[in-house]
């Protein structure tokens, strides 16, 4: 996916199971230097988890396979993850080039009951393995 006219980025349509997560095309593939961005939903329609639900339960060392169009799979080690207000979200550190193949994977996160709306971005950051 890419870009809105106002400069965010895109997010998948939730078609009622919270899926897909999207990579946004504006970044590298997975597995080619620099980072790239995968996006999904943290909740789904009709209360369903969204494929991203479980994203805060990862840990550093954890090993995130993402298959790439090519029919290969590239691996990723966790590093960490970081909780964002969206208000202060670092687009440099998120988005800015890297000197190896790296990932992030952003969620919605701080769900506000008051406003209906999330406050927060979620992000693990992870390497490429192999």
């Amino acid at each position: 996916m890419g870009l809105e006219e106002n400069g965010s980025l895109k997010v998948p349509d939730d078609v009622g199971n919270g899926a897909p997560a999207s990579w946004y095309n504006g970044s590298p593939t997975p597995g080619e230097r620099g980072p790239s961005v995968i996006l999904g939903h943290v909740n789904a329609l009709g209360g369903h988890k969204g494929v991203f639900a479980d994203l805060r339960k990862l840990r550093p060392g954890a090993e995130i396979n993402v298959s790439r169009a090519d029919g290969s799979t590239a691996v990723f080690t966790v590093d960490h993850g970081t909780l964002y207000s969206k208000n202060e979200f670092p687009t440099l550190e998120v988005y800015g080039n890297t000197a190896g193949a790296e990932l992030r994977l952003i969620t919605c996160d701080g769900y506000d009951p008051a406003t209906g709306l999330f406050d927060d971005n979620y992000v693990i950051y992870a390497k490429l393995k192999a």
